[in-house]
């Protein structure tokens, strides 16, 4: 067997145990136990976890892109930027576990810069937004927009984590849904305000 198969069959038991069993349950060991591979065969594979956890979270990147792009072309920018969202959290709560790793992985990046591979992946999620933004805020300058668009999600991203854990359910019945939904539709309207000052 070489060694592309090998880190394929790796990434695709790995990601069926995060998917079964939580980010938390992904360690060198338990994918070993799971996969039949020695802890070294998988060090010797991928260096280190995180660059195996790296490697989860561009299949898991690719899978949002590939959903977001098939809304590209319906209705108008107000309604785009609608259903990126509707669409981004249906993603989100299907992938709770790959979707937490993708979060928890951007919330400890504290001593690592993102490689351009793993740039360019976010970068074109945030295009296809970019372009119903550009089209429903023309008179805004790029700047204050490219700023505005990057303020909007963050606060979707940050909610994201929210949608991944139940832990708040009994403390809140806020539908988790609406939640997302209200805060890009109070924060549109709040642009289309600041755009007439």
């Amino acid at each position: 067997m070489n060694k592309d198969n090998i880190q394929e069959n790796l990434v695709n038991k790995g990601r069926e145990l995060i998917q079964e069993k939580g980010a938390e349950f992904l360690t060198a060991r338990k994918l070993s136990d799971a996969s039949g591979y020695s802890v070294g065969t998988i060090y010797n594979q991928f260096g280190n976890m995180d660059n195996f956890i790296l490697i989860q979270n561009y299949l898991t990147l690719d899978a949002l892109y590939a959903r977001l792009a098939k809304l590209r072309a319906a209705g108008t920018a107000y309604q785009r930027l609608n259903l990126y969202t509707q669409e981004f959290i249906d993603f989100v709560l299907e992938n709770k576990n790959l979707w937490f790793l993708v979060h928890n992985f951007h919330l400890h990046n504290n001593n690592r810069r993102f490689s351009k591979i793993y740039l360019r992946r976010v970068v074109q999620i945030t295009q296809l937004v970019e372009s119903a933004f550009k089209a429903l805020f023309p008179n805004i300058p790029l700047p204050e927009r490219i700023l505005s668009l990057q303020v909007l999600w963050l606060s979707l991203f940050s909610l994201s984590a929210f949608l991944t854990t139940d832990t708040l359910d009994s403390f809140s019945k806020i539908n988790k849904r609406s939640l997302c939904e209200l805060l890009l539709n109070t924060y549109l309207a709040g642009m289309k305000v600041l755009e007439k000052l």
